[in-house]
């Protein structure tokens, strides 16, 4: 069977004037002419991305496409009309979206949107109503875990992230430390799972010691960079050792206070030194 919208493992049936004609065993698949490898022969297995042309044909494409059904992407809007928009999916064939969206839709913009097939028809369509796209069923995730993050929508508490392709998070504003913006691909952490109600609080730096260490060296090598000596200490203001270091004043007490263990530091209100001024490794 023929899987729309993502891509298929056909073969090379037969050669016409208007391509390449692939196949599964039970239907057929044009790859247009134009897009024709030169070193694809009949009898080939291919692997190639499929849709509905716009007369209803099914089409493969050596394109790549932004998204296939089931992922959740950030696409341009290239047109509007009174039913509905078209946004761009990086192939000959846009992919439309109705004009029953949480928001708005305006061409020259992007929006994160789920693509999936429509029931009716089993075109691919989109929808900006990501919630119920989504998995609440939080069993294949652990704390600490690295997660890939799509970032959806920004708020007074945080940036609304999606996980992994599947899953809900939040990251509260206080705990980033860079200008995240709706569309943007990141990495992150889950920080805790909230079995309770379902949501997951993320991070974007790793959870727990593996942290707490990996700041540790970064402070140490701002000292050495620095002649030996930070101008900022155990009093220093929240917000200028989030600025300068991207990190919270707990996480960079918890670090110095490695430092200054290990004895490789001296520390003050609000100054950081080199135990004998040695900077150099």
């Amino acid at each position: 069977m023929i899987h729309i919208g993502t891509y298929n493992h056909l073969r090379v049936k037969k050669s016409t004037a208007e391509g390449l004609v692939l196949t599964d065993g039970e239907q057929d698949v044009l790859l247009p002419k134009p897009q024709v490898p030169n070193d694809v022969q009949v009898g080939d297995d291919v692997f190639y991305y499929v849709y509905h042309h716009k007369d209803g044909r099914l089409v493969a494409t050596s394109k790549r496409p932004y998204a296939c059904t089931g992922d959740f992407a950030y696409l341009k809007v290239v047109d509007t009309t009174d039913n509905g928009a078209f946004l761009d999916l990086g192939i000959d064939k846009d992919l439309f979206i109705s004009s029953k969206q949480r928001l708005p839709l305006e061409a020259g913009k992007s929006y994160v949107v789920y693509v999936y097939l429509d029931e009716q028809d089993g075109k691919l369509v989109a929808t900006t109503w990501l919630d119920e796209h989504l998995d609440t069923d939080l069993q294949d995730l652990e704390e600490g875990e690295e997660v890939s993050l799509l970032i959806t929508d920004i708020s007074d508490l945080g940036y609304s992230a999606i996980i992994n392709n599947r899953y809900p998070g939040l990251l509260y504003r206080d705990e980033v430390y860079e200008n995240l913006q709706i569309g943007q691909s990141c990495t992150g952490y889950i920080k805790k799972i909230r079995q309770e109600d379902g949501k997951i609080d993320l991070s974007m730096r790793q959870v727990g010691f593996d942290f707490i260490l990996e700041s540790k060296d970064f402070i140490l090598n701002m000292i050495k960079a620095n002649g030996g000596v930070l101008d900022l200490g155990d009093k220093s203001d929240p917000a200028e050792i989030r600025y300068r270091l991207k990190m919270s004043k707990k996480s960079f007490k918890q670090a110095i206070g490695m430092l200054y263990k290990e004895r490789l530091i001296t520390l003050s209100d609000h100054e950081l030194k080199l135990v004998h001024g040695d900077n150099k490794e």
